[in-house]
């Protein structure tokens, strides 16, 4: 089956042919023709199933006809992130090389006034952020009276970035009449509901089961301990031990943590870029393309990108903590075994926490995620490389953190300082302060344990 049966016009069909798309996905062959025949779609599908291109094909045949007046853009697309934007953006100059239409961006960390002289000139496609394209018209920059195709896609995403209340507000600013097309992989109540109000009569196509995995992605659950450096020593073990592994994105739950995990595996000689959402926007798309071309191995990211990004090849996926939200998880591992390649992701889990979030993620997908063994490694290392200094009776750190972990019963965890902490710590002590002579040992061999202020000679008054 090709595309030619879809009703596309023939600039559209040349340029997918140019792209080298012989058949298209089950997404594509149930929406293009009702998104040609100018009804209201209703589309869920599991990411990397190519819904980009269910809406973006149509959109080019339909826009064909007509022009674009200034600051009234004929259609709009909405998008949770700008590298989803940017990437839609990419698909238009892609499948839009035979179409002399005007395509515009509008995404926060680039200049108004470059994105206010495109409105200027008129544009046929709309790209944008919901929070800048509010910013647009809220100026008197922009007039959406104009549209006459509207695009949602990735709802489930708008609704976890608090995106809702800018979509319900942008949806009462478009014509009634408008034709909307609504995508999502997942269908919580909130997102019914916004269907239910601002789509008319949709046409519901679902080809895959909402919040399923691919079947071509392997899964994998890996115990560590709590501590941060132990979990960073076992991510380490695991990269060094993946079979295949051509690239990995690396997922951490927040922004400070993602730029920790960068540092620590940068100063162990990886290949790596990180990618969160306190980056300007220069620097967002250069990791990215510097992922997407080779130049770099590994992406330590934030969900910012985990949802529609197009990287097609991508090999293992680490979850370094475990997903907030269970639907994030099924985004996440999205991102590897797609377009019918195999993928490996690997979740790390620590703690009674951990393990309550992944019982959701299993209720979600309807499966149960087996656990591997952590590759063997030479021990815990410091995170500058080399062995970790060694303490009162030759222990290094991480040995006695180990012990420590052993002992430890039923009662009150004790808080632990991370051992790259302990060492500076007592490196500035040595400078500070000479060292106090040895102390008696008992008959354990531990040492007999007094302080300082009992050492101390006491003044006593005749």
């Amino acid at each position: 089956m090709s595309f030619s049966h879809l009703g596309l016009s023939e600039k559209v069909l040349a340029a997918v042919a140019a792209t080298g798309y012989k058949e298209p996905t089950p997404i594509q062959d149930q929406a293009i023709p009702h998104v040609l025949a100018h009804r209201d779609v209703l589309g869920i599908a599991q990411t990397g199933t190519g819904k980009t291109a269910a809406f973006t094909l149509p959109m080019l045949t339909l826009l064909e006809k007509g022009r674009a007046r200034a600051r009234m853009p004929r259609t709009l697309i909405l998008e949770p992130t700008r590298e989803l934007a940017a990437q839609v953006e990419e698909s238009f100059a892609k499948y839009g090389a035979n179409h002399k239409l005007t395509v515009a961006l509008l995404i926060g960390g680039v200049s108004f006034g470059d994105q206010d002289f495109k409105l200027t000139r008129g544009v046929d496609v709309l790209i944008a952020t919901p929070g800048r394209l509010l910013d647009h018209f809220e100026r008197g920059r922009l007039l959406l009276t104009g549209v006459e195709l509207l695009v949602i896609d990735e709802a489930d995403r708008m609704l976890d970035m608090g995106f809702i209340p800018d979509i319900e507000r942008i949806c009462k600013l478009v014509p009634f009449t408008r034709q909307t097309l609504f995508f999502t992989a997942t269908m919580p109540p909130e997102i019914q509901r916004i269907t239910e109000q601002f789509l008319h009569n949709p046409v519901r196509v679902e080809v895959a089961r909402p919040a399923t995995t691919l079947a071509t992605t392997a899964q994998f659950l890996v115990k560590s301990g709590r501590e941060d450096f132990d979990k960073r020593d076992t991510l380490r073990r695991l990269i060094h031990a993946a079979e295949g592994l051509k690239n990995a994105i690396i997922f951490c739950n927040r922004k400070r943590d993602v730029a920790t995990l960068y540092r620590s595996l940068k100063r162990h000689d990886f290949s790596v870029q990180a990618l969160h959402g306190d980056m300007d926007q220069p620097a967002r798309m250069a990791a990215l393309d510097q992922f997407r071309k080779g130049e770099v191995t590994l992406l330590v990211a934030s969900d910012v990108a985990a949802r529609g990004l197009d990287i097609v090849d991508v090999s293992h996926i680490y979850n370094f903590d475990v997903p907030f939200h269970a639907d994030d998880y099924v985004h996440r591992i999205g991102r590897t075994g797609r377009a019918g390649r195999s993928g490996t992701a690997i979740t790390l889990v620590c703690g009674s926490n951990d393990a309550k979030a992944v019982a959701a993620i299993e209720k979600l997908i309807g499966r149960t995620i087996p656990y591997m063994d952590a590759p063997d490694g030479a021990g815990t290392a410091s995170e500058s490389g080399a062995a970790a200094p060694r303490s009162n009776g030759g222990r290094r750190h991480g040995e006695r953190r180990s012990q420590g972990h052993r002992a430890h019963g039923g009662g009150a965890r004790q808080p632990q300082r991370p051992a790259n902490s302990v060492t500076r710590i007592e490196e500035a002590r040595t400078r500070r302060a000479p060292q106090p002579p040895a102390r008696s040992r008992n008959d354990d061999g531990d040492a007999a344990h007094l302080p300082a202020f009992l050492l101390r000679p006491v003044p006593v008054k005749a």
